[in-house]
């Protein structure tokens, strides 16, 4: 939803009238900053409403602004964008519940990601998720 405030749209209307807006399409306008492929990623331990939240904008293009930009860049490549379809790590991890909850959201190959998933421990996380989520360095 978008707001407009009277002082924006004055100025707007005083631009109009004094001939400084062109005429031309109309476009739509994008609402994420970001051009290419990125995903803005938080990691919180304990419940998902109070515990502790980690969180980094993921830019692949080119990789930056994660610890593990390149690797996690190359791994949503090669799964489409899907988190989802990484392909999990062959390793045992220790049954302690010590529940994590990820959260994604961004653009890849100009189609929105929504991916929220909770795992029972930062090991779970890691082997399904490899270095997506990994954003300790």
């Amino acid at each position: 939803m978008t707001y407009i405030t009277r002082t924006a749209a004055a100025a707007g209307a005083l631009l109009a009238a004094a001939g400084l807006l062109t005429a031309g399409p109309a476009r739509a306008a994008s609402r994420d900053i970001h051009q290419g492929n990125w995903l803005y990623l938080t990691v919180t331990r304990g419940e998902a409403r109070s515990g502790d939240t980690h969180g980094a904008l993921l830019l692949c293009d080119p990789p930056r602004g994660h610890a593990h930009a390149s690797q996690a860049c190359g791994e949503l490549a090669d799964a489409g964008g899907d988190i989802g379809r990484i392909p999990a790590e062959g390793v045992f991890c220790p049954m302690i519940y010590a529940p994590v909850t990820t959260y994604a959201r961004g653009h890849w190959n100009g189609r929105s990601v929504h991916f929220q998933q909770t795992y029972t421990s930062t090991c779970v996380m890691k082997a399904r998720t490899r270095h997506v989520f990994a954003l300790d360095g």
